[in-house]
């Protein structure tokens, strides 16, 4: 390549890194505070830098800089990584018909994936038409505006169990939920997030109340995987939940995962020292690393300068948050 072709290939390189990052720091509407968010986008990255683990890093780089062709080259594979928006896939492949009591209801299987890659952690969940019913009542109320063109299957008097109806249904809510999760700002609510993990998370903290640690994880790490995509840029929200897996892996004596999913957890409280389970997580993580011989010195440090930055109050245990949630 001669010296021409070489510097050209360098100016283009600088023009596509010099779009990505005035693309990623266009301004937009502050959203609700803690509101779920279901993507990860340039744009949200630089205007709410805790919520990338990786801003500190990129942001030091940029491409007005002394960069040779090879360093462009990656600091562009990179950006374009971190700015692709996760998109997720909704399936009905089948139902089943479920008589309990008096009662008779259609349960039609969920399955999520993500889209652009080969997913080998789908998320299955069920649901039944009432809890449809209730999430489009829901949605109606708070975004009237964006569901004003959705439709809903209605209920009909009779043959609501035939092969034909169900299968009509399928159809229905498939196309449905694709329509909800093109929508960005019902695809982020709480109650399509609700909607789609809460009733799991339900059981789940219901067998840890119970002390049945076991069945409570195995829950637990089923919801946790499909939870992280739909709260892509809002990690704290999961906080609670992988708390509650550490609780479970510490009662099952499984100090080592336990710890695994606190360093998780802290990581997205780096610059929320303020939350509620800030604290009992700390405290938790410091007796995991001492019982695994673990530096516990520099998580110790941490809790002694939030003591001396906050009046002293009542701090529940990381166990008593998590028996607390989902409580009806």
């Amino acid at each position: 390549m001669d010296q021409d072709s070489h510097c050209t290939g360098e100016r283009e390189l600088l023009e596509a890194v010099s779009r990505i990052t005035t693309s990623s720091t266009t301004s937009t509407s502050d959203e609700e505070e803690n509101q779920p968010k279901a993507e990860i986008s340039c744009q949200e990255r630089k205007e709410n830098p805790e919520k990338d683990d990786t801003q500190d890093s990129s942001a030091t780089l940029s491409p007005n800089s002394s960069m040779t062709t090879k360093e462009l080259q990656e600091y562009w594979r990179n950006e374009k990584r971190q700015c692709k928006q996760i998109k997720l896939l909704f399936e009905i492949p089948s139902t089943r018909i479920v008589e309990h009591n008096l009662s008779k209801y259609v349960m039609y299987k969920i399955i999520i994936l993500q889209t652009g890659s080969f997913d080998s952690n789908k998320s299955v969940i069920e649901r039944r038409y009432s809890d449809f019913e209730k999430l489009h009542r829901n949605l109606l109320e708070e975004f009237s505006e964006e569901m004003e063109d959705v439709t809903f299957p209605k209920k009909t008097l009779t043959g609501n169990f035939t092969e034909e109806i169900i299968n009509e249904r399928k159809l229905a809510f498939k196309d449905y939920l694709r329509l909800l999760y093109s929508m960005k700002y019902i695809r982020r609510s709480k109650k399509f997030i609700d909607f789609l993990t809460r009733p799991e998370l339900q059981e789940a903290y219901g067998c840890l109340r119970g002390g049945q640690y076991t069945k409570a994880l195995e829950i637990l790490l089923e919801v946790i995987g499909l939870q992280e995509r739909l709260t892509r840029g809002n990690p704290v929200a999961i906080v609670p939940t992988l708390c509650a897996i550490v609780v479970c892996h510490k009662d099952l004596e499984n100090p080592a995962s336990a710890f695994e999913y606190g360093e998780k957890a802290l990581s997205r409280l780096r610059v929320h020292t303020s939350h509620r389970y800030y604290i009992p997580l700390l405290d938790t993580m410091i007796t995991l690393a001492y019982e695994l011989g673990k530096d516990f010195l520099s998580l110790q440090e941490k809790l002694e300068e939030w003591k001396t930055k906050k009046d002293p109050i009542r701090v529940f245990t990381l166990k008593e948050l998590a028996v607390r949630e989902y409580v009806r």
